[in-house]
């Protein structure tokens, strides 16, 4: 019987998510964290289960630390990176580029060209990077897959990736839309299709990836046609800490007249604009409770947030032609009924509504929020790209024979 096991692992900068998943029914074995890698607070947490969750404290130099404790957590359950039912390691890597269109095993190659494409993907590449070369050395026997952010978006059309600039410029330099989240609204269009008892080859849907940062796809027969983030995950949607769309002048403005530099906007627009630049919050639950209370800051950055994400769910709807559903994922998407409420309101004449009893149910399982019988559904789907990136690199490994 071939190995079963697929641990997945979704370094940053400075933490490192993992979870181990039974391919055999998409059980989690052991889910954890670490986190403040490099510093003396370091702090790992990890849950088998079916059990009590762990916590060890004290300074993790390196992701090479990160994961050796990692390692030693999971032997504590019997289920170490030695054991001969790992199949596989799949590796979360945010910027794939045009090359990568679909989950690829790792070798000399294909770091290769991750690294070449640290300069679209500064903070996000270098770190996934890391994690991928420690896991290598821990178990260089093993299988490493990388499953790209940016590979669901690369069935795009060149009429929605292209940016109008100077073609020669664009190329020489990369500059084109890649789209991100790309796992989740993989997983998401597929399982929204699922839930409407559909073929995903035959269902079109607009995935609405509300988080802190925040994502809306258009997606035909299951290959995205059109999405919002762009180069990097600066485009698009209002997020938490995102300007999203704007008039790429401000940036020229705020040199010449407000004397900033390249670095200054950059960490404006990634970190401090968004909901945190409206109004000081951008936790959209805290927002609510400000709104509810009258303060009229949290209403307009509320109101900002709403209409411009009715603004791609209705360019995206023109882009699809027929829309069978909008599926709300991620954290906002997933819990803030008004949020939900307020994207769809006044888009009867699409077929777009809510039902406020259906709307109001919270819950784990993917669910309608439409009235019975809507010409278009309206679902919430929780995401669940750790196991979109396990399936990915489980049926890339055992598929083709390639593992241990």
């Amino acid at each position: 019987m071939s190995p079963s096991r697929v641990l997945v692992l979704n370094s940053g900068s400075s933490s490192v998510k993992y979870q181990l998943l039974d391919m055999r029914d998409n059980g989690r074995l052991a889910v954890g964290l670490v986190e403040r890698i490099g510093e003396q607070t370091s702090r790992l947490k990890h849950t088998p289960a079916g059990g009590e969750s762990r916590e060890r404290g004290g300074a993790i130099a390196d992701h090479d630390a990160a994961l050796k404790a990692v390692a030693e957590e999971l032997a504590k359950d019997g289920l170490g990176l030695d054991s001969p039912e790992l199949a596989a390691i799949g590796h979360r890597v945010v910027h794939g580029g045009k090359f990568f269109t679909e989950p690829t095993v790792i070798d000399e190659t294909v770091l290769a060209e991750i690294e070449r494409l640290i300069p679209v993907a500064p903070l996000h590449n270098p770190a996934n990077l890391t994690g991928i070369r420690t896991a290598q050395a821990l178990r260089p026997d093993l299988p490493q897959v990388a499953v790209f952010d940016t590979a669901f978006h690369t069935t795009m059309p060149e009429s929605a990736a292209r940016y109008a600039i100077d073609v020669k410029t664009a190329d020489e330099h990369r500059i084109r839309r890649y789209g991100f989240h790309g796992t989740s609204h993989a997983y998401v269009s597929r399982a929204t299709a699922e839930l409407l008892g559909k073929d995903p080859a035959e269902t079109n849907v607009i995935v609405l990836h509300l988080g802190n940062g925040a994502s809306a796809s258009a997606v035909r027969g299951g290959r995205c046609v059109d999405t919002s983030m762009g180069l990097t995950p600066l485009e698009g949607l209002v997020m938490g800490t995102r300007s999203g769309d704007m008039d790429p002048a401000v940036i020229f403005h705020l040199m010449r007249v407000g004397g900033m530099s390249a670095d200054e906007i950059d960490t404006l627009l990634n970190k401090k604009s968004g909901l945190i630049g409206l109004c000081g919050d951008n936790d959209m639950r805290e927002i609510r409770r400000r709104v509810d209370e009258g303060d009229e800051q949290a209403e307009l950055a509320f109101d900002i947030y709403i209409h411009r994400l009715k603004k791609y769910i209705g360019a995206y709807y023109a882009v699809l032609g027929r829309v069978d559903a909008v599926a709300f994922t991620a954290g906002v998407g997933e819990n803030a009924a008004p949020v939900r409420e307020a994207a769809l309101a006044g888009l009867e004449e699409l077929g777009l509504a809510v039902d406020g009893e259906r709307n109001a149910v919270r819950g784990d399982e993917a669910r309608l929020i439409s009235p019975e019988g809507a010409r278009v559904a309206v679902a919430v789907v929780p995401t669940d790209e750790e196991l979109e990136i396990a399936t990915q690199t489980y049926a890339l490994v055992i598929g083709s024979g390639n593992h241990t």
